[in-house]
């Protein structure tokens, strides 16, 4: 096996997307990665249903490139789409069955809060295989993994901490700014044993960030700096260059502000084919660089964003680093139970073409691999008990056939599909932003917030760290946060840091 070979992880991660919605009717065949027999992914059969005011609907291929309604998918919401709309949680108590019977009526219930009316049972559309041109073949050539789940059935926030630190830190809700504000008065959100980058620094290795928004998520971490980013806009030809990161997290735009549009992160309210256009650039930039045959490429997609996905997702091991009376924990879950199915494609030319992986991981697995790999210890009792991704590498020699570029994303609008995926992210200025008057606290508007609150007080005189906290905490409504974060970008590009650039 290859291990030894692999010198610099990549990861991207996209949002909100089930494996079924995105791969269900994808009927990918291939080797299984660990019987090495002939196997099929665990895909839909064009049977399964939901029913919603006595009407039963079934799942359909050719969804919609982009949603008029987004999902709903924070714990509530998935709870109810797990386990049904009657379904509820005691703190600090087991997860009720699931038997998938709610994302009709969870989706319903956001098209009624969204003022839309909608044939609620579009939740159960799902792509055809033509529709995803690059990903499809991505996961013809590579690894599919088709049991990843998100690491808990929530939202975006807590599900990507748990690729960093294998933990939210005992988060399982989407935070507010007051609570951001108040972290940030504790020099930041950390979490109990800290988390993968500590360990790459305390290791000696080199990490580094691209992002194609001005403030990632990512940066909203006590542990990322503003040296630690760049713009993705460097990432191909950086490529080309020295090049000694050995761990690097890919953030996508978000374009959060005006409800996605524009966003290369593949959230619901926007084309996903822009999405695509940034995987094919992000693969290919990778595969023609001299990194190539010392590479892994990880892509998976933090939650499943409401879509429907037929498998049941299993049990899991608490992280063990909090407890459920936890100050950020405000449903008193237990983490031990994992949310719904994601996809995830891994890449490399130590894996074998055509692989499908029916092994079972969640996000801790990508800082289980990364210990394995680096020779680093856990982080918490999730990441100690999770597979990792090591042995899908396992060619006695690196593969020569592997593509130098990938098909173009569907349709005619492939050419600016792919422009708008590579360009300079546009920052933020401004411009009044969607729904101008409704509450900051809007999924993940705070996250993107508290990341320009780090970056502010990185830049500015420490005497001013109390007056950025106050501000942020002040803040009302998502014009306040168009102003703050507008101000915040100017003042970042004024100091033009050259990591940055």
């Amino acid at each position: 096996m290859a291990f030894d070979q692999i010198q610099h992880v990549f990861v991207l991660m996209l949002e909100n997307r089930s494996f079924d919605h995105l791969l269900g009717f994808s009927k990918i065949s291939g080797t299984d990665a660990a019987t090495g027999l002939q196997t099929t992914v665990n895909g839909l059969s064009g049977t399964e249903t939901n029913t919603f005011n006595g009407v039963v609907s079934a799942v359909s291929p050719h969804a919609d490139f982009a949603m008029v309604v987004d999902p709903g998918h924070e714990f509530l919401d998935v709870l109810r789409q797990l386990a049904g709309p009657g379904a509820t949680y005691t703190p600090g108590g087991n997860y009720p069955p699931i038997d998938g019977s709610g994302f009709v009526a969870s989706y319903a219930e956001a098209c009624a809060k969204a003022g839309q009316q909608r044939n609620v049972a579009e939740i159960l559309n799902c792509y055809s295989p033509d529709q995803l041109t690059v990903l499809n073949a991505l996961a013809q050539e590579f690894a599919v993994c088709d049991q990843w789940h998100a690491s808990m059935p929530g939202p975006t926030w807590p599900n990507r901490m748990f690729v960093h630190a294998a933990s939210s830190g005992g988060l399982d809700h989407s935070p507010t700014t007051a609570e951001i504000a108040l972290w940030e008065t504790a020099s930041g959100f950390s979490f109990p044993n800290g988390d993968i980058f500590d360990r790459i620094s305390a290791k000696g290795l080199r990490r580094r960030l691209y992002a194609g928004d001005t403030f990632p998520m990512i940066a909203a971490l006590k542990a990322i700096h503003l040296d630690d980013i760049r713009k993705y806009e460097n990432f191909a030809a950086d490529l080309q260059g020295p090049f000694p990161y050995n761990y690097v997290f890919i953030e996508p735009s978000y374009c959060l502000l005006n409800d996605y549009k524009g966003s290369t992160s593949e959230h619901p309210l926007d084309d996903v084919r822009l999405g695509e256009g940034l995987i094919k650039a992000t693969y290919e930039a990778i595969r023609n660089s001299p990194v190539w045959k010392s590479s892994m490429l990880i892509i998976a997609w933090d939650e499943h964003g409401g879509f429907f996905d037929h498998a049941i997702p299993p049990p899991a091991v608490a992280p063990g680093d909090t407890t459920s009376s936890d100050g950020h924990n405000k449903y008193g879950f237990t983490f031990e139970q994992c949310g719904p199915r994601v996809p995830a494609v891994i890449i490399s030319p130590w894996i074998p073409r055509n692989t499908v992986d029916h092994r079972p991981y969640d996000h801790s697995s990508i800082p289980a691999t990364l210990e394995k790999l680096f020779a680093m210890d856990p982080l918490t009792e999730r990441d100690r008990v999770a597979n990792t991704l090591l042995p899908l590498l396992s060619l006695d020699a690196a593969r020569d056939d592997t593509p130098a570029t990938l098909p173009s994303p569907a349709s005619s609008a492939a050419a600016p599909m792919l422009a708008m995926a590579t360009a300079p992210s546009a920052g933020y200025t401004q411009s009044t932003p969607s729904r101008p008057h409704d509450s900051v606290n809007d999924g993940s508007l705070p996250v993107i917030i508290q990341a320009a609150m780090r970056q502010d007080i990185e830049l500015s005189p420490p005497g001013d760290r109390g007056k950025i906290i106050a501000r942020v905490a002040a803040l009302k409504t998502r014009s306040d946060a168009a102003a703050y974060l507008a101000e915040v970008s100017a003042k970042k590009n004024a100091s033009t840091p050259h990591s940055a650039n």
